[in-house]
Formats: C-alpha cells, sequence, structure tokens
C-alpha cells in the first residue's frame, strides 16, 4: 500500500524540479493551484493540463508513481462529478431516466471539477516527491517568516506541516500491518452490509491511534532530548539561495497564467 500510494513520500533525484528551491516550487505550486482554478475553459484546461503533465515529465518522476496517487481520493472525484452531473439543471437537457436528468451545464461541471481534483492533487504530489521533507519545512518557515512580526508562529507551523507529510506513509505502513494482522485473525474488510464494513475498520482505527499517540510522544521526547526549543535563535546547516533555475520556474508560471487568463472567457 505504501509504495501504491506516492503521498508524502519524496523520489531523491537530480532533476530541475529537483534542484529547484523549496520556496520557488512553494510559490509556483500555489500559484499554479490558483491558475487551475481560473481555467474555465476546455482550452484554458488543456494548457494547465499540459503543464502539470510536463512537469512531471522533467522531474523525471514516473508518471504512474504519480497517477497512483489518485487512487485514495478517486471516490471524491467520482462522487464530486456525479453531484455536478445530476444536481445542475442549467442548459440544454440532455438525458431523462425517470426522476434523473442530465443538462448540458451538469457536463461541463462535472468534467471540470473533477479534472481540477485530479491536477491539484498530481500538482501537490509532485511537490513532495521532488522536494525532501527539511527543505519543505525550511522552505515553508522562510515562506511565513514575514508573519513572524506579528506573532504568527512560522516555524512551529512549518515543522508540523512537515513532520504530517512525513508520517503519512508510515501511518499507511502501520494500517497496513495491523490490516493484515487482524485478517491473519479471521477479520474480513470487504463482504457483508455498509455498517457491518464500518464497524470492521474499528479494531484497524483504535491501535492505529494508539500507535500514532505513542510515535507522537517518543518524538516529542526525542525532541527535546536534542533541546529542541523552538526556532528562536534556532541556525541552520542548508542555507537556501535562489538559483538560475528558479527564474526561469518563475518565468514559466508567469507564461502560463498570461496563456490560462487569455483563453479564459
Amino acid at each position: 500500500m505504501v509504495n501504491r500510494v506516492p503521498i508524502g513520500q519524496y523520489v531523491p533525484g537530480n532533476s530541475v524540479l529537483h534542484r529547484c528551491d523549496p520556496r520557488s516550487k512553494l510559490i509556483g505550486t500555489c500559484l499554479f493551484l490558483i491558475l487551475v482554478f481560473l481555467a474555465n475553459t476546455p482550452l484554458s484546461m488543456i494548457v494547465a493540463a499540459l503543464v502539470c503533465f510536463v512537469g512531471i515529465g522533467i522531474s523525471r518522476v514516473p508518471i504512474l508513481y504519480v497517477l497512483r496517487g489518485l487512487k485514495p481520493a478517486l471516490w471524491i472525484i467520482v462522487l464530486t462529478a456525479l453531484l455536478q452531473l445530476f444536481m445542475n439543471e442549467e442548459g440544454r437537457l440532455l438525458f431523462t431516466w425517470k426522476f434523473l436528468q442530465i443538462h448540458e451545464q451538469g457536463v461541463r461541471d462535472a468534467v471540470f471539477v473533477s479534472a481540477r481534483i485530479i491536477l491539484l492533487m498530481m500538482t501537490a504530489s509532485l511537490l513532495t516527491l521532488t522536494t525532501s521533507p527539511i527543505q519543505l519545512t525550511d522552505g515553508l518557515e522562510s515562506v511565513f517568516s514575514p508573519l513572524k512580526r506579528v506573532g504568527f508562529p512560522a516555524h512551529e507551523l512549518a515543522l508540523m506541516m512537515s513532520i504530517s507529510l512525513r508520517f503519512i506513509p508510515t501511518l499507511m505502513e502501520e494500517t497496513e500491518k495491523i490490516a493484515k494482522a487482524q485478517m491473519s485473525r479471521g477479520a474480513s474488510f470487504s463482504s457483508g452490509s455498509l455498517i457491518k464494513r464500518v464497524q470492521s475498520m474499528l479494531p484497524i482505527i483504535v491501535p492505529l491511534f494508539v500507535q500514532s499517540f505513542r510515535r507522537a510522544e517518543e518524538l516529542a521526547f526525542a525532541m527535546e532530548a536534542r533541546g529542541y526549543r523552538g526556532g528562536v535563535g534556532r541556525t541552520k546547516y542548508r542555507q537556501l539561495r535562489y538559483g538560475v533555475v528558479d527564474v526561469g520556474l518563475g518565468v514559466v508560471i508567469m507564461v502560463v497564467a498570461v496563456v490560462i487568463i487569455v483563453f479564459r472567457t
């Protein structure tokens, strides 16, 4: 399960995206996601999708590996598409059967919303796949550092987000181990009614929470034992510096923004 779902994992490499400053990748990712939501025509959405797939190609991360990250959210994508398909009653009526009706605007919204969710997840996965947890923490703290003047806990928030991403694969690995242990004792998670299936998940959720709290306590003790006292007076071994590739990334984002805005209605 861990290898099938790349969310929160880092793939070491030496591609252009790997060499980019984490601050550039964070800001670039946020701007690109905004552009994805601004794309409201087929042509602008195709441009956004092409940029996303080109980015995956440049990163040299296998495309199938990135696409596997969509699997956990597949039901969300399908449910959202169905809601848009049957709940939107604008435009020309295309299909009707008993109480179900599909309108032209419903089909359009279903396609666009699904495409936005897919591009959002693929872009977020590309960020974590090409940025190590340490770089991500340093980048987040640096991006949020101007807010320290108003009391914003930039270091603590960056550390919390990086730890959360770091422990996603660990929690999934533990979930898989607990599920296999329960199945070896005769538990079944794929048979029975929906209520029984939900009830059968309790033997997985309870020990998973216990393990998570235990791991969090051990991590807190380990950080205190090493003298961790937050970001005050903390120095860094690796200094972040912008380079030529970061300028290139900024130019690409600006060009994509202009193209998508031009192709918008």
